[in-house]
């Protein structure tokens, strides 16, 4: 039935979303190496908005332990460092005037368990997301089984959902398995 195609295919799609979200709060955990988008979530005071800071400044990496920070307007280097300070990263800016540098401290091995503890976090926070999904479509399925849809036909879309469910939830152990050895490795 077109109903429970439709409803499989909602189930993938927010699936994709969990995964793709858990990939991105990945990214935001450093492993010790300089990358722009360590920045990512960093948003700046510009002319009285919010604005992301890589939308006010480029962002690179001469080498890597040190992010430089090039604003498009000098005015905006206090700005900047500001919201750098104000951030969760725990990262102390210098600034020379025109650039803005920042360097990444080695990772201690506590730390980096810790930074391993968070990761797991972030993927079971993806998981719980892909339990719900699944919950959620085998509840709208027992809706259609009860409006009259073949139970036989039910029951297969309830094995296609947890077959996508395992699918995706081994997709984000994936995701785990590369950041842990990101992390750990020194």
């Amino acid at each position: 039935m077109e109903e429970i195609e439709l409803y499989l295919d909602e189930a993938k799609e927010l699936m994709q979303k969990a995964v793709d979200h858990t990939a991105s709060e990945l990214l935001k955990i450093r492993a010790g190496k300089a990358m722009p988008n360590l920045l990512d979530g960093i948003m700046v005071q510009y002319y009285g908005a919010n604005t992301p800071l890589n939308q006010v400044s480029s962002v690179n990496t001469p080498d890597a332990r040190t992010l430089s920070i090039k604003p498009f307007e000098r005015t905006m280097i206090s700005e900047i460092e500001k919201a750098i300070v104000n951030s969760d990263l725990g990262l102390a800016p210098q600034n020379n005037g025109e650039v803005i540098i920042l360097t990444i401290p080695a990772l201690t091995e506590e730390r980096r368990i810790s930074l391993v503890k968070q990761a797991k976090h972030e993927c079971e926070g993806g998981k719980i997301s892909l339990r719900t999904v699944r919950k959620e479509t085998n509840d709208e399925l027992k809706k259609l089984q009860k409006e009259g849809v073949a139970e036989d036909e039910i029951k297969r879309a309830e094995d296609v959902v947890q077959k996508l469910t395992d699918q995706f939830s081994a997709k984000i152990d994936e995701l785990l398995a590369k950041k842990e050895t990101d992390i750990m490795k020194v």
